[in-house]
């Protein structure tokens, strides 16, 4: 219906278009004199509302109604623009001889028009013509500097296969501002089409410590450097991407370069600056015996989502890096701690962690032990869980029960370690003495 509709517009418009008088050459010279003047003012009454109709049109996919219907504002305007609007509709139409025909009409053998021009080369390209197409585009782009022509002179040498001759017009359109997606072509074709494979990744990089690195370069490089398991490559993109792009994808890139290289200092630096990955940054603190800065982020974790797990491991932290274990108020502190843990939680760690606390500190030796004993229920030939009951028996001045668990432990997995061994030699001593006295 709407087709319908514009089609018998755009056909008025012809008709009423070859009964209205044409302007004298007079009054085309002072057009042309004014047309500056003039190029954003009505030049006719019905310009407006036959622009609505041309672009409702266009939007209807109607393009052979709404090239009409532009053609007309130009007779009647003398608007360039219009025509240009004209012409692009019939191109979407693949009416390309007709394109030619009316550019050539209207320009002749100049080049006046470069946005004309542009669209003439394109009608080539589209017939086929590729070498009339390259012609006129090396003629354009050598009087018009433009960086667009320069493309539209490369893209024209890519269909031929031309790539050397192409990335040579890309990099002159690429010169003039720096324009990072003519960039990431010439990039491609390096890469892709000529197996340039350091020279596309050196013009990237060159471009990022020139201009940064936006998000599109440091996707195509990532691209590249991932494509060539280059790791120390990768790692620097994500880098500079996460200064621009902070999100936790892009930091679990970086955790996970980081690990593969075994950098575990940078990484622990990285996580501290971003705040990205507060679980792994405590495993890091834990395993190189961190408990200073392990304890306060252990704290926040649990405040954060109230994991008993976090809760746990702040009082074992908690206790690990305080200087004087001895303190009284210290002990009282760490042991209502515990005792509020193992009302929630009574994994053998805790209990056993717990319990030799309560025994070595003298705080309560036989309380402890019976936390010691109800974790070895579940776990009998733990070499650490038995250490602390025979420590246990030591403190109590039970050197022969000592001794016999003792023995046992240094056979266990775990009997090596330097503080059994310590118990080890006390032990043995108790009971030497014991008997000696005898």
């Amino acid at each position: 219906m709407y087709k319908i509709f514009f089609y018998l517009l755009a056909l008025l418009l012809v008709f009423t278009g070859c009964v209205s008088p044409k302007p004298s050459e007079e009054n085309k010279k002072i057009e042309n004199k004014n047309k500056n003047k003039n190029k954003n003012k009505k030049v006719f009454e019905q310009e407006d509302t036959l622009i609505m109709f041309g672009l409702r049109a266009e939007q209807l996919r109607d393009y052979k109604s709404a090239s009409i219907i532009f053609d007309n504002i130009y007779e009647k305007s003398n608007k360039v623009e219009y025509l240009y609007r004209s012409l692009q509709n019939l191109l979407l139409l693949k009416e390309n001889e007709k394109v030619i025909e009316k550019i050539d009409e209207a320009l002749g053998n100049t080049l006046d028009n470069y946005p004309l021009i542009r669209l003439k080369i394109i009608a080539l390209i589209q017939l086929g013509k590729i070498d009339e197409a390259q012609q006129l585009a090396i003629n354009l782009v050598e009087v018009s500097k433009s960086a667009d022509d320069y493309i539209l002179v490369a893209d024209i040498y890519l269909k031929q296969e031309q790539y050397d001759i192409a990335v040579k017009y890309l990099e002159s359109a690429y010169f003039q501002n720096y324009n990072e997606k003519i960039l990431d072509k010439i990039s491609i074709i390096l890469y892709v089409n000529l197996d340039r494979k350091k020279d596309a990744i050196a013009m990237l990089e060159t471009h990022t410590r020139v201009h940064s690195c936006s998000v599109l370069i440091c996707k195509r490089l990532i691209a590249f450097y991932s494509n060539d398991d280059n790791l120390d490559g990768l790692l620097s993109v994500y880098i500079r991407y996460y200064q621009i792009d902070s999100s936790p994808e892009i930091a679990k890139q970086i955790v996970q370069l980081y690990g593969y290289k075994k950098e575990y200092m940078k990484l622990i630096l990285f996580l501290q600056m971003s705040g990205s990955d507060d679980k792994t940054l405590l495993q890091l603190y834990v395993s190189s015996k961190n408990y200073a800065k392990a304890f306060p982020l252990a704290q926040k974790l649990y405040e954060e989502n109230g994991d008993i797990d976090y809760f746990g491991e702040s009082i074992i932290y908690e206790y690990e890096v305080q200087k004087n274990k001895n303190d009284k108020k210290f002990l009282k502190r760490i042991s209502n701690k515990f005792e509020k843990l193992l009302a929630q939680d009574s994994r053998t760690l805790y209990l056993n962690y717990y319990g030799y606390i309560l025994i070595d500190h003298d705080v309560d030796i036989e309380k402890g032990m019976r936390y010691v004993k109800k974790a070895l229920k579940i776990e009998p030939n733990s070499a650490y869980y038995l250490d602390s009951l025979a420590w246990g028996y030591y403190k109590l001045g039970k050197c022969k029960e000592s001794l016999s668990i003792i023995q046992r432990v240094i056979t266990l997995d775990g009997g090596d370690d330097p503080e059994v061994l310590k118990h080890y030699e006390l032990i043995k001593k108790c009971v030497k003495n014991y008997k000696g006295k005898k």
